[in-house]
């Protein structure tokens, strides 16, 4: 019962079904919004109502949050599962087998409307209008990255992160759009996904930095085990890599490695290959479609080397679905339509951009901005360390002080271990 201009929401894990519903949607004129499958209820239940959804299609092992989101979406018509029962679902496997296997009549090109949690407060939706009615327009990547990073029919894809993100969800609609091929994980292993680079003689993948340290920490002669002299173009994002991590990865891989800095938002792409990342160690690249500023609070450009926003001047004017108010807060100070995904940074003199950490992150003790991310980026490297995230907590004295919370690679068994851990975290 939906027509073209409908919203649907999908809680979906790794699994064929996802992008069944993400190409059915694209050839109905359906705006479709995956949700993250690690979000409760509540967080859930606001997408469903913020998109405005009237379907909604999640993996049954979703269902404690699944059904309670539902409950309290009131403008749902159906629901749908997949992989297993619901309560109240009706199964998606059973409602295909009566389809028509003939094209609907009224087929249009529909398109994904992503949330972005970004700084602080409710997730964003950003809403793109869909850039054709033909369903045979190609994917919009497709004449712009798709290009500069090779993809075409040949491409073989490995695809390691879960599929409501952004980048993996618009990098595989768009190979198996040109033709290509993509492996999909259900979830993240680093030997897996060596071993997968080998089997399926992998060309193009898309990672985060964790999944680097992850596959870093793997013993020497388990990663000496795979080839990876298949790949020609690997790409990273989401985060800003810690340089040692980068520079170990280039050493492994040899300069096929890329960067970008970008949004859903598509308001400026930011871009290094290997040798310009090697010239300029920490940046995440250079603009390449819009002008970077670096503004104070009150607006104003910023010298080079100085920290402040990161504002993208453009020609893309995004907005955030049914918030006008996240809309206008990501706009520059001064009225110029500069536009802003919450990150602070600074500009080298070659107008290479480096991101110090998000403004929703920084941390302010005793009257000093002090960013996460730079001790996060240290403590990653160390050798007991899998993962780090460090924050500020309140201090009386001096307003915040930091932590960080640490996952070890081998857990301590009682307080004595886990204080000589701290003890040997703090000194490095």
């Amino acid at each position: 019962g939906l027509k073209p201009g409908d919203h649907i929401a999908m809680m979906l894990k790794n699994c064929p079904e996802f992008l069944q519903v993400a190409q059915a949607a694209n050839r109905a004129g359906i705006i479709f919004t995956p949700i993250s499958t690690h979000l409760k209820k509540d967080e859930t239940a606001y997408i469903i109502n913020n998109c405005q959804a009237k379907v909604f299609i999640a993996s049954s092992s979703l269902s404690a949050v699944a059904s309670e989101a539902s409950r309290n979406a009131a403008g749902l018509v159906r629901c749908l599962s997949v992989g297993g029962d619901i309560e109240d679902f009706d199964a998606l496997t059973g409602l295909l087998e009566r389809c028509p296997e003939t094209p609907i009549e009224d087929e249009c090109l529909g398109a994904p409307m992503l949330y972005s949690s970004g700084t602080t407060g409710k997730p964003k939706g950003v809403f793109w209008q869909p850039h054709s009615d033909s369903i045979q327009a190609p994917h919009p990547l497709a004449g712009s990255i798709g290009a500069f990073f090779g993809f075409d029919q040949q491409t073989l894809y490995l695809s390691p992160a879960p599929l409501y993100h952004a980048a993996p969800l618009h990098y595989n609609l768009m190979v198996l759009g040109m033709g290509g091929t993509s492996v999909i994980m259900e979830q993240f292993d680093p030997e897996r996904s060596l071993a997968l680079i080998e089997q399926y003689q992998i060309t193009h993948s898309q990672w985060v930095p964790i999944m680097f340290v992850r596959m870093l920490k793997l013993a020497p002669e388990i990663r000496s085990k795979y080839s990876v002299s298949t790949l020609s173009c690997v790409f990273h994002a989401a985060a800003p890599c810690p340089v040692e991590v980068k520079r170990h990865m280039i050493n492994w891989f040899g300069p096929v490695i890329h960067e970008y800095y970008a949004g859903s938002e598509g308001n400026g792409f930011v871009y290094c290959n290997t040798e310009q990342w090697l010239a300029h160690p920490g940046t995440v690249g250079v603009a390449l479609n819009a002008t970077i500023h670096i503004l104070d609070e009150e607006g104003t450009d910023l010298p080079v080397g100085d920290t402040g926003t990161v504002y993208f001047e453009s020609t893309a004017n995004f907005e955030y679905h049914n918030d006008p108010e996240k809309t206008k807060a990501s706009r520059d100070p001064l009225g110029r339509g500069w536009s802003t995904l919450g990150d602070i940074g600074y500009l080298d003199d070659d107008k290479f951009l480096y991101l110090t950490d998000r403004k929703a992150y920084m941390i302010i003790s005793g009257g000093v901005n002090i960013y996460p991310q730079e001790a996060e980026n240290v403590l990653i490297n160390h050798p007991e360390v899998v993962d780090v995230a460090v924050f500020g907590i309140p201090n009386d004295e001096f307003g915040e002080e930091v932590k960080a919370v640490v996952q070890p690679q081998t857990m301590p068994a009682n307080e004595a271990e886990q204080s000589e851990l701290s003890k040997r975290l703090i000194a490095y």
